[in-house]
């Protein structure tokens, strides 16, 4: 009875991967494809295609590496997987910002920016590093994975005080929601971070996440 219910747990991850996948490309592409001149409207197509992108060299290896049974090749891609989507999440909230920049016509101050990306090259320079041991299959598993989300958050943080000023101002419009899905992905990644070593159901937090992720994408097809 456990190996049906966790064959069918499985298949049911993978289902919900594939239509994340399919769902978040269609938003891109439409994105882009809708954009003429709309600046806004592109960036937030990169934005998703990045998303997406990255999210397909964790989720495709993972897949098979579940119908597979572990198989040490796909494990070595599913480490691989995880070190891009952790680059690509980063570059996905770098777009944000510029997103929020393009969206209601804010100068860009140098100082802001320069934190920005500052602390995206950091994010991405700790993702990079041998100590992940992406290949070695313990990837949450050291304290790395804490040291290269302590810049990421504090990243995320400061984009969605940036959008949450906006609301506040009354001048948030399709994007005034910005500043929830933010917080959101962040109070359901967190828990994970810290605790999936020791209690792996908590990995589960992962699912409504993503769905978090699909809503932000969804509000910029109002951009």
């Amino acid at each position: 009875m456990n190996e049906s219910k966790s064959k069918a747990a499985e298949f049911a991850e993978s289902v919900f991967d594939a239509l994340y996948l399919s769902a978040g490309l269609s938003i891109a592409i439409f994105l882009i494809a809708s954009a003429d001149a709309n600046h806004t409207r592109t960036l937030y197509g990169a934005m998703a295609l990045t998303l997406v992108a990255g999210d397909a060299f964790h989720l495709t290896p993972r897949a098979l590496y579940i119908k597979f049974k572990g198989r040490a090749r796909l494990a070595r891609a599913r480490g691989i997987g995880l070190c891009v989507t952790s680059v690509t999440i980063t570059a996905f909230y770098v777009l944000l910002y510029e997103v929020y920049l393009s969206h209601y016509g804010i100068p860009r101050v140098m100082a802001l920016s320069t934190l920005i990306y500052a602390l995206a090259f950091v994010r991405v320079i700790l993702c990079l590093l041998p100590a992940n041991n992406w290949l070695g299959g313990e990837t949450r598993e050291n304290r790395m994975g804490l040291y290269r989300n302590i810049p990421f958050i504090i990243l995320g943080l400061i984009i969605a005080i940036l959008f949450a000023e906006r609301r506040i101002s009354g001048e948030g419009g399709p994007l005034s929601l910005i500043w929830l899905a933010i917080i959101l992905s962040f109070a359901f990644y967190i828990p994970v971070v810290l605790m999936v070593k020791r209690r792996p159901e908590v990995g589960m937090l992962m699912l409504p996440k993503t769905c978090v992720y699909i809503w932000m994408l969804i509000l910029g097809l109002s951009v």
